[in-house]
């Protein structure tokens, strides 16, 4: 598992020549109301055990959540179920909306 900041992700969806990730948010269904990125694919943490096939192995993956440690648990869930390229967001919702997006709801 590797980790990424907010500001590399956001370089990273900016790249055209690049493929997108899978942005994987495993907030709770209160917590994506609150605020999310755009074009995430939602599954509660609690959930990713048993709907781990609705997750692509081998696409990148770009595990969120609100500070970092519910997604990094998730992430380190996915790489030993055979994912190849898993990324845990450093800091979560809380640091994109610091780092890259202001206007986005904090909590």
């Amino acid at each position: 598992m590797q980790q990424i900041r907010a500001r590399q992700l956001a370089e990273w969806l900016a790249d055209d020549n690049r493929p997108d990730p899978v942005l994987l948010d495993v907030r709770e269904p209160w917590e994506l109301d609150l605020c999310q990125l755009a074009g995430t694919q939602h599954i509660p943490m609690h959930l990713v055990p048993v709907r781990c096939d609705d997750i692509d192995p081998n696409r990148d993956v770009v595990v969120i959540c609100h500070h970092g440690g519910r997604s990094m648990q998730v992430a380190m869930f996915l790489e030993r179920k055979g994912f190849r390229s898993v990324h845990n967001l450093m800091g979560g919702v809380e640091a994109w909306a610091a780092e890259v997006d202001p206007t986005m709801r904090r909590y």
